[in-house]
């Protein structure tokens, strides 16, 4: 078999295996014209044989070295000969690098994916393919490791990675590079040379000239090839452990009614620098339920709970996740200081871990909702209004039965913020959202007008009693038990159909509205 059939067979088995590429897939292809992505974007045109997609090329001029308008020229000509679309994007990494304070690796990394990002919403929505080698998975992996990284750092580079509303996929990230240089040899197809990556400038550069080699050398014959298949282990691993940590925090954190408040973890996902997303200022966590956990477990629930308080979801250490530990095994009455602002302290069988900032503790421990929180809610710690606690309400116009999903209303409550109504249909498979501040409803149950509004005497919401029946709770009694500070209960937004509460905004919504598995069409409702 020669050299350009085994690589084509090797990298698309690769894509099916991943499921990296269905029939009609939008894909933005980062094309920065060196040999992985050159092998990357002829790769992809023969995959368009087989399986039709769309192709477009994303280039990024990083107007750090001089050859970079001809290393733009190059790649646009190939995509002009090829018949592809092609987006440029010029940008001073140098001088952004200065402005941030990082290095211009790291902001160069930043300019690229902002790149693929727009190109990716020009294209109306889609998967963006960039080329990492095996190589690059093992340099990553040692990078990760002398830096005393943890077990998701050792797994390296994963083939496919969510980013926001896109995917980002890896389809050579099987090939070594010289089997993309033979590759490329072979078809004749000539590349750009970085003369950045000759020297010993980077970090990555001194693994890659001189760790791996030696490795390769005086170690063992097909390091990258062996570090490939054990980072496929680690990340098996770590996904594994991801819906262990997962379950474990359901359970630490779901007393009772307490689960629909502090937000449920089942589909615990990233953002796109990597930060776990809950939408949470605060979490309580019972120390009763969290020690019967091993400690990896108990180490890995300290360390989601912490990067998702913190900005970038960087920064965050062992050490500070020993702290914390400390205050589930020793009593007394001492508090946690750690990065961003976040303290954490033990209060009533529970460890309080809250992204404070600028709020004030003792009022905070008073009123367990700080400012961040209020302001989250609809409310603000001042508002400014002479009386906070006046009476309001917006109507819902619900679209009727002959109306599609292209309904979408916007509520505008003023410094309340703003809520989106919209009308989906039930698709198998689909997931109910479970992001604090989207809820969906089985629309069909709704039986009278729907009203954004205040609090009122006589409301209700309905909540599963623990032994398979549904009974009503009225909505003070609900707040008074739940602990929600006096001043703030006419200031959390309520939707309601008469005085049956859908959803008391930031807490909980009702089970009679709850999507189940009959339900045809669901009202999707976002608190902006």
């Amino acid at each position: 078999m020669n050299i350009r059939r085994k690589t084509e067979n090797k990298v698309f088995h690769y894509i099916e295996e991943h499921r990296m590429i269905s029939p009609q897939d939008r894909i933005a292809a980062g094309i920065s014209g060196g040999a992985d992505s050159v092998c990357l974007l002829f790769l992809l045109l023969e995959y368009a044989k087989k399986v039709p997609l769309s192709l477009a090329a994303v280039h990024v001029n990083h107007g750090i070295r001089p050859e970079a308008e001809a290393d733009a020229d190059y790649v646009e000509e190939l995509c002009r000969r090829e018949g592809i679309p092609f987006f440029l994007t010029v940008a001073d990494v140098h001088g952004l690098a200065l402005e941030e304070k990082c290095s211009e690796e790291d902001m160069g990394r930043r300019v690229r994916y902002e790149a693929f990002r727009q190109a990716a919403e020009k294209m109306g929505g889609v998967k963006i393919a960039v080329a990492h080698n095996s190589n690059d998975n093992a340099e990553t992996m040692l990078f990760h490791l002398f830096r005393g990284s943890g077990l998701k750092g050792l797994g390296g580079i994963a083939p496919i990675r969510e980013e926001g509303r896109n995917q980002i996929i890896r389809p050579i990230l099987c090939l070594e590079r010289d089997e993309v240089e033979e590759y490329l040899r072979e078809r004749g197809i000539l590349w750009r040379t970085d003369e950045t990556n000759q020297g010993d400038g980077y970090r990555r550069n001194r693994i890659r000239h001189h760790i791996l080699p030696y490795a390769e050398q005086e170690v063992a014959s097909g390091v990258v090839g062996h570090m490939s298949r054990t980072a496929d282990m680690l990340r098996e691993t770590e996904s594994y452990l991801e819906q262990q940590t997962a379950q474990a925090l359901e359970q630490c954190m779901a007393a009772g009614e307490n689960r629909e408040r502090l937000g449920g973890w089942q589909d615990f996902g990233e953002t796109k620098r990597g930060k776990p997303q809950t939408g949470r200022e605060r979490y309580a966590v019972e120390i009763e339920t969290f020690l019967r956990f091993h400690k990896v477990i108990q180490k890995r629930m300290l360390l989601t709970l912490l990067e998702a308080l913190s900005p970038t979801g960087k920064d965050i250490f062992q050490v500070h996740i020993r702290d914390t530990l400390t205050l589930f095994v020793e009593e007394g009455n001492r508090s946690i200081h750690l990065p961003y602002g976040i303290e954490a302290w033990r209060q009533y069988g529970e460890v309080i871990i809250e992204r404070r900032e600028k709020a004030d503790r003792k009022a905070s421990m008073e009123e367990p909702w700080g400012a961040a929180e209020k302001q989250a809610l609809g409310g603000k710690a001042s508002s400014g209004r002479k009386n906070p606690s006046q009476a309001w309400q917006q109507t819902v116009p619900m679209p009727s039965l002959e109306e599609t999903t292209d309904f979408f209303f916007v509520c505008d409550m003023g410094d309340r913020g703003k809520m989106k109504f919209s009308l989906l249909f039930m698709q198998k498979g689909r997931k109910v959202p479970r992001n604090q501040y989207t809820k969906w409803f089985d629309y069909d149950k709704i039986k009278e007008s729907l009203a954004v509004r205040s609090r009122r005497p006589g409301d209700f919401l309905t909540i599963a009693d623990g032994t398979g029946k549904i009974i009503h709770k009225s909505l003070k009694e609900y707040m008074i038990t739940e602990k929600i500070p006096r001043p703030l209960r006419d200031e959390i937004p309520v939707v309601a159909a008469g005085s049956h509460v859908l959803w008391l905004t930031g807490w909980r919504i009702s089970e009679y509205f709850k999507v189940g598995e009959n339900t045809k069409r669901v009202l999707q409702v976002e608190l902006l």
